[in-house]
């Protein structure tokens, strides 16, 4: 299946307290489980005044419509071509 990286601007997100990025995270889940499972959130990184998720669909249409349904932004959403990492230089 595709994976994507999706970036959202959400202003001051890394100074949201851990229960707000719990509240968050459970809303996602919930939109998830509505949508079934061609759509799956591997993880995501706060940095700034942006979280940049990873997620597995098989179409940008399904990412954008958890975020519409979640209520949360997707600014950029970009298909992963490949991964790379220090063992691909062996």
């Amino acid at each position: 299946m595709p994976k994507f990286i999706i970036e959202r601007n959400i202003s001051n997100v890394s100074g949201f307290s851990a229960e707000k990025l719990k509240e968050i995270s459970k809303k996602s889940n919930e939109v998830l489980c509505r949508l079934g499972t061609d759509i799956q959130w591997i993880h995501s990184y706060v940095a700034g005044d942006k979280i940049y998720c990873i997620y597995l669909a098989p179409s940008e249409e399904l990412i954008r419509e958890h975020a519409q349904l979640a209520g949360f932004p997707a600014n950029l959403i970009t298909k992963i071509a490949n991964v790379i990492e220090p063992q691909t230089a062996e």
